[in-house]
C-alpha cells in the first residue's frame, strides 16, 4: 500500500482518483482547523521564548533534521543557547521529556536522540509541543521546532519551510490523494523556503547534504566516503526518501544493495545481518537505533547541511534579531 501510494503521489500510478473524495474531506477538516485558530476560537500558546518552526507541507522526510542541526550549531556559535522540540515520532514516550545523548530512541524517537548527540542544544519531546517547549524555555534564548508546521497550538514567531528538491509537492494534492498535509499556498506564510537538493526558484534557498565521513559503529573511526569507492555494501535507510541516500552512495562509486525501510522504522539485529561479509552502511538516523546491536561491519554516513553563504547569513541574521527581540 505504501509503495502504491508513493507511486500515486510522485509518479503515474492509476487509481489515485478514488482517493480524491477523502482528500476533499481532509481539506475541509484542515481549513476548519486553520479558521478556528485564525478566529481565536482555538488559541496558540506561547512557550516563553521565540519559536522557529522548521517544517514541511508533505508527509515523509525532506531534510528538516539536518537543517535544524545546522541552525542549532550556527546559533550556538553566535553565542545563543538553543532549545529543540520535537514530537518524537517513532518513540513510545508521550512527553514532555528532556532528551539526552544517552536517551533510548525507543522512548524518545530517533531524530531527537540524533539531535541531542550532535548538537549542544537542550532537546525535549512531547505530543504537546507547547509543554515540550516550556520544559526547555528557562534554559534557552530561542527554540527550534523540528517539524510541527501544522501544530498550531504552539505559537511561533517564524517558519522555515523545507522541500525535498526531487519530490517537491508531488502531485500537489492533499492526503490521501497526494502527499500534502496542507495546500501549497500555505507555504507562502513561511519566512524562508529551503530546498534540499534540486533546482531552486525565486527566493528559495538551496541546501545540499554533503557527505562528511563514514563512521564505524564499533569504534567511532572515521574515513572518507571515497574510501569505499568500488566496494559493494548493504545500504539501509529508514528515512522519508531512501532513494536519496542510495543515490549519494552510488555517486561516490559504491555498489549498493538497497534496503529501504519506512520512515522512523524500528530496527532489530536481524535487519542489519546479511551474513555475506559485506559492510552495512546506514543513515545516522538509523544508527542511533543500533546502540545495543553487535556492531561488527556496521557503519553510518555523517552528512552536513550546506547553504550558500549569502543565504545562510540572511537566515541567521533574522533568527539572531528574533532572539534579541529586535
Amino acid at each position: 500500500m505504501r509503495a502504491w501510494l508513493e507511486r500515486v503521489w510522485y509518479g503515474d500510478a492509476r487509481g489515485g482518483f478514488l482517493l480524491r473524495p477523502l482528500a476533499l474531506l481532509f481539506a475541509l477538516a484542515g481549513a476548519l482547523r486553520r479558521w478556528l485558530y485564525r478566529s481565536g476560537r482555538l488559541r496558540s500558546l506561547p512557550s516563553g521564548r521565540p519559536v522557529v518552526v522548521v517544517g514541511n507541507l508533505s508527509v515523509g522526510g525532506s531534510g528538516k533534521t539536518p537543517l535544524v542541526a545546522w541552525l542549532a550549531d550556527a546559533l550556538a556559535a553566535a553565542g545563543l543557547r538553543v532549545g529543540i522540540v520535537s514530537r518524537g515520532y517513532g518513540g513510545a514516550g508521550a512527553g514532555p521529556l528532556r532528551v539526552l545523548a544517552t536517551t533510548d530512541p525507543r522512548l524518545a524517537g530517533d531524530e531527537p536522540v540524533l539531535l541531542a548527540r550532535r548538537t549542544a542544544a537542550r532537546v525535549a519531546i512531547g505530543r504537546d509541543r507547547v509543554a515540550a517547549a516550556r520544559l526547555v524555555s528557562a534554559d534557552v534564548d530561542l527554540i527550534l521546532a523540528d517539524d510541527g508546521l501544522q501544530h498550531y497550538r504552539l505559537a511561533r514567531d517564524l517558519e522555515i519551510l523545507v522541500l525535498d528538491g526531487a519530490r517537491r509537492y508531488g502531485n500537489g494534492r492533499l492526503l490521501p490523494a497526494g502527499p500534502l498535509r496542507e495546500p501549497v499556498a500555505r507555504g507562502r506564510r513561511a519566512a524562508f523556503t529551503v530546498v534540499n537538493g534540486g533546482p531552486v526558484a525565486g527566493e528559495e534557498v538551496a541546501m545540499t547534504l554533503v557527505p562528511v565521513a563514514v563512521v564505524e559503529l564499533a569504534s567511532g573511526a572515521r574515513a572518507p566516503l571515497a574510501s569505499f569507492a568500488g566496494r559493494a555494501v548493504h545500504a539501509l535507510a529508514g528515512i522519508g526518501n531512501p532513494a536519496r541516500f542510495f543515490a549519494t552512495l552510488r555517486a561516490a562509486g559504491l555498489t549498493v544493495h538497497e534496503h529501504p525501510l519506512p520512515d522512523h522504522a524500528a530496527l532489530t539485529p536481524e535487519d542489519v545481518r546479511f551474513d555475506d561479509g559485506l559492510p552495512v552502511l546506514m543513515t545516522e538516523k538509523d544508527a542511533v537505533k543500533c546502540g545495543s546491536f553487535p556492531p561488527a561491519g556496521l557503519y553510518w554516513l555523517d552528512v552536513a547541511a550546506e547553504l550558500p553563504a549569502v543565504d545562510a547569513a540572511r537566515i541567521l541574521k533574522r533568527l539572531l534579531a528574533l532572539a534579541q527581540g529586535a
